[in-house]
Formats: structure tokens, C-alpha cells, sequence
């Protein structure tokens, strides 16, 4: 088997459709040309490489902090392929919260790196919320934000997702203290990550060498059933050209083992999103 005949669940992309759901006035970025990326267009970029399930991620640009009706359309017409995680309020309540579950979502983003820690300094009640339900706190971090974020982390009860290996600092190297915040995570036994999102942090161009290092201290943390894959399709703001394929070509190359890129890209996922195993 190859990596584009094995199973796989996508578990980082977003749907940019402004033509059918329009931007929000006023966010800070608004994706254009080729990052206009609608739910039937990823259906088809899935069925191209092979990959039958994905975990769609509400974005904070053009749609802002809540407004999840491209995300929920686009699972509605899925027909089970896609689950969501949910861009709220940090007021939102358990009503809100379990009527989004009721239609797919599984899990609220947390964007630290894009709205600033402090935005997240009061939201350990809408964590709480989320682990009563049973959701997911998937929280979008760089550098040493994951210092500030780790207590409420720690103190919640609630499944964590660590987006793009942490979007560690590649000058300070593996040892730096933001970076083993992340990596502290792993001993909750509630922490997933994603190993993905390697254009946002490197410091190189494909295949990142440079990203090894944290890739190696990462699967070591968590270990093999604790890491997840995911594109981060349309790739927006990417600084260099992306393609689909060529990223799971280094997923081959990162994880040889064919068992191990089972539980990477099917078996993990799987379990943490609620797919059928």
C-alpha cells in the first residue's frame, strides 16, 4: 500500500465560499483567488488522493469569531464524511454548544496565535462547558504562547487538540520553553497534536528540513496514538507554492512505518473525531 491508497482522514482544512456565505465585514483577512476554497471543490481535491473523512476547522479569517454556516453546510451535505470544529464566543453556552454538536461539530478553536492570549485569559468556563459535553478544545498556538495557555489547559478536563506541532520557534531551538509546554501536554493523556502546518513555523522551504527535530520530540511525547495528520488545505497566506500530494509524500517519508501512518492517518482520528473505525 501506498500513502495515496491508505486510509486518511484530512484533519486540518478550511472552506472559504463567499459567493454562497459571504465575509463578515471588517475581519482582517479575506481570502481571495485560489484560497477560495468551497465544500464541493474539497470533496473533489479528497476523492483525488484517497482520503474518505475530514475534520473541517471553522476560520477566524473573513467568517471571524461566529459565524459557522459555510462549516455546517458544508457537513450537512457530506453525508458523514466531514465533522467540524467551531469558531464561538467565549460566552457561548452549553445550549449553543450542544445544538453545534448536534449537527457535527465536535470541538471549539481556540486561536491564541491569531487573536492574542490575553482574548483567552477568562475562558476556563467555556472549556468546562466543552468537557461536559464531551468536546474538544483545539487550541492554534506559536512561539511561547502555550506558557500562558497551559494552566487553563492543565485545569480543564476537556479532550485537547494542538494545532501544527505547536508552531514552535525553529530559532530557539527543541529545548526552549514554549515548545516543552507543548510537549508537557502530552502527560494529561488528554492531548492530541497535529503534526502538520509546517509551513508556518519553518524556516526552510518543502520538505522542512529543518521541522525533523520537532516532528522526532513530538511522536517521542506522545507517542504513536496521539498524533493525528492533517493538509491545512487552501494553505492561506502560504509564503511558498503547496500542493496536497506532496505533503502526504512527507508524511510517507516522516512516518516508513506502514502500521504507524495507520494510526497517523486513519486509527487516531478516527477515535478522537467519532469517525466509524
Amino acid at each position: 500500500m501506498s500513502v495515496f491508497t491508505e486510509r486518511k482522514i484530512d484533519c486540518h482544512n478550511h472552506i472559504f465560499d463567499p459567493q454562497s456565505f459571504p465575509y463578515q465585514a471588517n475581519t482582517p483577512y479575506t481570502p481571495e483567488g485560489h484560497e477560495v476554497a468551497t465544500a464541493d471543490y474539497f470533496l473533489q481535491v479528497l476523492e483525488t488522493y484517497g482520503v474518505s473523512h475530514a475534520l473541517l476547522v471553522g476560520p477566524n479569517s473573513a467568517y471571524g469569531e461566529n459565524d459557522n454556516r459555510a462549516l455546517l453546510d458544508a457537513i450537512a451535505r457530506s453525508n458523514g464524511r466531514f465533522k467540524g470544529m467551531a469558531v464561538v464566543k467565549q460566552d457561548a453556552s452549553s445550549k449553543e454548544l450542544a445544538q453545534l454538536k448536534a449537527q457535527g461539530v465536535i470541538g471549539v478553536t481556540f486561536n491564541v496565535a491569531y487573536y492574542g492570549f490575553e482574548h483567552f485569559a477568562q475562558s476556563a468556563p467555556l472549556m468546562d462547558r466543552l468537557a461536559d459535553l464531551d468536546m474538544i478544545v483545539q487550541v492554534q498556538i506559536e512561539d511561547g504562547q502555550m506558557l500562558d495557555l497551559a494552566p487553563l489547559l492543565m485545569n480543564s478536563k476537556a479532550k485537547i487538540l494542538i494545532d501544527h506541532c505547536g508552531r514552535p520557534n525553529i530559532e530557539k531551538g527543541v529545548t526552549n520553553k514554549g515548545f516543552q509546554a507543548v510537549l508537557a501536554l502530552a502527560k494529561t493523556q488528554r492531548a492530541y497534536i497535529k503534526v502538520s502546518g509546517f509551513a508556518k513555523f519553518t524556516q526552510s522551504v518543502f520538505p522542512y528540513a529543518d521541522t525533523k527535530p520537532y516532528v522526532d520530540a513530538i511522536v517521542e511525547s506522545f507517542g504513536e496514538d496521539r498524533i493525528i495528520w492533517g493538509s491545512d488545505w487552501p494553505f492561506l497566506k502560504a509564503q511558498h507554492r503547496m500542493d496536497y500530494g506532496t505533503l502526504l509524500s512527507l508524511a510517507e517519508k516522516q512516518f516508513p512505518d506502514a502500521s504507524i501512518r495507520a494510526k497517523f492517518f486513519w486509527e487516531n482520528a478516527a477515535k478522537l473525531c467519532g469517525f466509524p473505525i
